[in-house]
């Protein structure tokens, strides 16, 4: 019997999976089979699809594979530890981020994460969430891993790619 593991996707990840023309897309691709062949649940955050839809359709979004993960009270207290960190990191120096008005909902996403006790990994190809993601690991026990979309699944989990 498998443990129950969960995903959450970010907004990057649907950008470079439902584009096959992204350099990314591959392993978007290769990232959505592997969960769900290995039977991890995968969830996507009604932030992130508010985000999609900007520029994007929700008919587009495999939602029939997906969880949908509602913004609660919860991960409302946990995102304010978290956005207070990262702007006292950043007005410290200590993290520096490019235009980057949306700390907010990188640390959103993060509390989501971080509340739903089924979920181990983030994914996503945005490299300032991840210093995000770096500066409030250094200041709290997060309980999820950042998996970062340019590595692909093989390498990230130890599989053969065949």
């Amino acid at each position: 019997m498998k443990h129950k593991r969960a995903v959450l996707l970010d907004t990057s990840f649907f950008l470079r999976f439902l584009n096959d023309k992204d350099p990314l897309f591959k392993n978007a691709d290769g990232y959505f089979r592997y969960f769900l062949q290995e039977e991890i649940d995968m969830l996507i955050s009604t932030i992130s699809i508010a985000e999609y839809c900007i520029g994007g359709n929700i008919q587009e979004l495999p939602l029939k594979n997906l969880q949908i993960l509602t913004f609660n009270l919860n991960h409302a207290q946990r995102t304010g530890e978290f956005a207070k960190i990262a702007f006292q990191e950043r007005a410290n120096k200590n993290l520096q981020v490019y235009d980057r008005k949306i700390i907010p909902n990188d640390t959103k996403l993060f509390a989501q994460a971080d509340c739903e006790k089924l979920i181990k990994f983030y994914l996503s190809s945005d490299s300032e969430s991840f210093k995000v993601y770096n500066a409030i690991k250094d200041k709290t026990n997060l309980k999820f891993q950042f998996i970062d979309l340019n590595i692909p699944h093989h390498q990230t989990f130890g599989t053969i790619n065949l």
